[in-house]
Formats: C-alpha cells, structure tokens, sequence
C-alpha cells in the first residue's frame, strides 16, 4: 500500500532491509520514501540540530543541549494509509519490535483507528462558598456570560472554528478545606495541544465566577486527564500471520490472550504492560515536540478510572482464531505552539509523518502504541522479553567496552550468539578481535 504524501507523491512505509543499511544509507532511504526537502536532509544528517540560541529560548538556565536517537519505524499502515514513524527514544528493541509487528498487522489490513474532538478542560476551584449547590446552580445559570468571557480572550481560536463550547461543575463538599466547588471549561483547541489556551481562559473568568459564586478562587488551570479527548486504534491478525518456526500461530494467539489477562488483574503486571504501550507512544510524542509528560499523566490515572488500575489495551480471540487488539487513551497533542514550533527537528518529524490535524497525530501515535503491546505480548508469551531486547542491547555493551567502528557489530553478535550480553565478557571478546588483527 502507498499513499499521497504532503508533496502528493506516494509514500510507501515498507522499506526492504532497512535496519541492515548504515545511518547514513537509512538517511537517504527515508528522504526519498518521505520526498523531504535537501534541507531535511542535511539536518537529519548533522548532529546540533538544536541550536542552542533557540535552546536558550525554550527553557530557562540553559548550558548546552542533549540528544537522543531519532528512528524510524517502518511498515505502518493506518485507516488504508501509508506512515513512516520518527521516534527518539534511548531504549534498544522499542523501533524493532513496532516495525516488526506493523508488518505482521500490514498483511492483515493494517490499523484502524478513530478519535474525539479536540477538546481540553480547565479546572476553576472556589473555596469558601456557603451555598456549593446553589453556587453550582447559578454558574450553570451564567453559563452564556461564563462562555463568552472565555472565548472574547483566543479570538483566533475562534475563529479557527475553537472556543470555549461548555461548563461543567462538581461539589466536593466538607473536605478537610471546607466546601469546593470545581467549574470545568470545555474548550476545543483544534489543532494546538491547549495548554496555555485553557490556562489563560480560566484565569481570564476567575473574576466573573467569584462574583457569580461568593466564594474565591485559588486554582485555575488544565487538567490533563484528557478524557474528552480519546483517540482509538484496533487491529485483527490472524493466526497463521503471528506462526514462528517455533511457535503455531494458536500457540501465539493464546499466549498472548494470557498475557493480556495478567495485566487486566493484577496492577503490578499492568505498570510494566502500560509502560511497554508507551515505549511506542513516547517516543513519537518527543519527537513531535509535544508534552510527554502529559500524556504519561493522562495515559494512567485513565487506566485507573475504575478505581482499578488496569491494561489500556483490550485483547480478544476473534471468531476465526485470530486475535483483535484495540486501544482507548487520553491523547492531548499538538501541532501548533510550542516546542512543536520552535524545534528544527520537531518540525522534520511531523514532514515526515505528513499528518494534516492533531486527530490524526492522536490517532498515529495510539496506533503505534497498539503495535509495541503486542510486540510485547508476543515476546513475553513465547521466548521471554530478554532474546530480542538483549540481542540489540548488545551493541550498547559493546561500546561501553571499547568497541568502535566495525568491532561493535562484530562483538555484539558474539556476545547475542551466545546469550551472555555482559561487559567484562565484550571487553574479553573485544581484546581477542584486536590481538587476531
């Protein structure tokens, strides 16, 4: 499958060999597939992407910059569409195992996915109301004042088809500070992640909601428990598409049904389980210059909104013998504002994507998060998590050993042949190479 790319060539996410080439022959092979810019190319190609004058602007006390590898996964086929995937992440088998079972769910039709509008809350709290329910009835009331107030401050949004479109408000009554009561704003921010938009809406109403209430208002900012913004992504595999030399494909579909019921019990088994779904999800958030702080937030206090901390991904046999994944999160991104704006890289990684809206950013991104669960799921129900994670681990090892050049690849194999990925024992394979040269 190729797809219309943002220069309306086709693009084609199943690049053969890919992870076999060098950096550099990947480079080339992605600014083709991508039809990115010479520009793209050359800062792709150079490290200090960041200068640090805009460094400097983004964060205060900054002293130089860090980098982190930016990847590519390939294969991914999403709602019929073609994606090359740029995520920066330090941990080894993350890019692999996405690429990997994207192209297993490539040959089974691929990702389907669908997502909320983009709407946000911000939380105004009054504290030292007398009356919280008729406090609460009274801004309900005052909804058309509260609205407008809100939107006369983003005109821009507005006018973009945003805005402030609702209120909500909750009692908290005899708390240990007395009486709160909590007005929500329920604000489209189209396609800006809309932080600083609620933030700057709800402090812009504080004034109007203590008249309205008699009570006074201390907190007034976002929420990132971003339930009215969900993005959805399923995939259905077959059994024969997940057979191995050494496992059936029942076998697979089975271990994985386990797995997956593990991490929908037990709380300790669905931190590790979540964590692997934001291996995938992370990444892409970094290295479109969004928050992925507030994802991580959003991501599990919504697994725990059964008062139950539980797996953000369902898994199901289908009728045939196959198995169907889906996934529903919280999913606040941008792409407008912020680093998303301001980082040179950021704005390659979304020319890479091509995406068109922050839906279809969301939408990508829980997709790709769907595909690195069932990675590992499959790892951990058949050989364990540690032959695929520690055969690219090894590379590591080797370098911190000493290797360099062509003898990290030569002393990474040796060390994942024999399934004894340590330090000392690279130093001593790495030294045997060097006496043979």
């Amino acid at each position: 499958m190729t797809t219309e790319g943002t220069t309306g060539r086709t693009i084609n996410a199943r690049i053969a060999n890919f992870r076999d080439l060098t950096p550099a022959e990947r480079l080339d092979k992605l600014v083709e597939a991508a039809h990115l810019p010479p520009a793209d190319h050359a800062l792709l190609g150079k490290p200090g992407a960041l200068p640090l004058t805009l460094a400097n602007g983004m964060i205060e006390n900054v002293v130089g910059t860090f980098e982190l590898p930016f990847a590519i996964a390939t294969n991914f086929e999403i709602n019929g569409r073609d994606y090359l995937i740029p995520m920066v992440c330090e941990e080894p088998s993350v890019v692999a195992a996405a690429s990997y079972m994207a192209r297993i769910a490539r040959g089974c039709g691929g990702f389907k996915t669908s997502s909320d509008l983009p709407l946000m809350r911000a939380q105004v709290q009054v504290l030292g109301v007398a009356d919280p329910e008729g406090a609460r009835h009274r801004l309900l009331i005052a909804k058309p004042e509260i609205l407008a107030a809100a939107n006369a401050k983003d005109k821009v949004l507005v006018s973009l088809g945003g805005g402030c479109r609702d209120i909500e408000v909750h009692v908290f009554p005899n708390t240990p500070r007395g009486h709160i009561v909590v007005m929500h704003l329920i604000v489209d921010v189209r396609d800006a992640m809309g932080a600083n938009t609620v933030n700057t809406m709800a402090e812009t109403v504080a004034p109007l909601v203590e008249k309205i209430t008699g009570g006074t208002v201390r907190l007034r900012i976002l929420s990132n428990l971003a339930d009215l913004r969900l993005a959805r992504a399923s995939v259905t595999v077959s059994a024969a598409a997940l057979a191995t030399a050494e496992f059936s494909g029942e076998r697979m579909v089975e271990g994985i049904l386990d797995a997956y019921t593990f991490a929908a019990i037990d709380p300790y088994r669905a931190a590790t389980h979540n964590k692997g779904i934001m291996n995938g999800i992370d990444p892409i958030v970094v290295a479109t210059g969004n928050d992925w702080r507030a994802i991580e937030a959003g991501a599990h206090t919504y697994a725990a909104r059964s008062g139950h901390y539980t797996s953000l991904t369902t898994w199901e046999k289908t009728a045939e013998g196959g198995i169907t994944g889906t996934i529903e999160m919280p999913m606040a991104l941008g792409l407008v504002g912020g680093a998303t704006k301001t980082h040179p890289m950021a704005q390659v990684a979304l020319r890479i994507l091509g995406v068109k809206t922050a839906q279809e950013l969301a939408e990508v991104t829980v997709a790709v998060g769907l595909a690195q669960n069932m990675a590992a799921m499959r790892a951990l129900a058949t050989e364990g998590i540690q032959r695929g994670h520690m055969a690219l681990h090894a590379r590591n090892i080797a370098i911190v050993a000493g290797a360099e050049g062509a003898e990290v690849e030569k002393v990474a194999a040796e060390l994942a042949s024999a399934h004894d990925v340590r330090t000392d024992r690279a130093k001593e394979i790495l030294a045997r190479l060097r006496g043979q040269a």
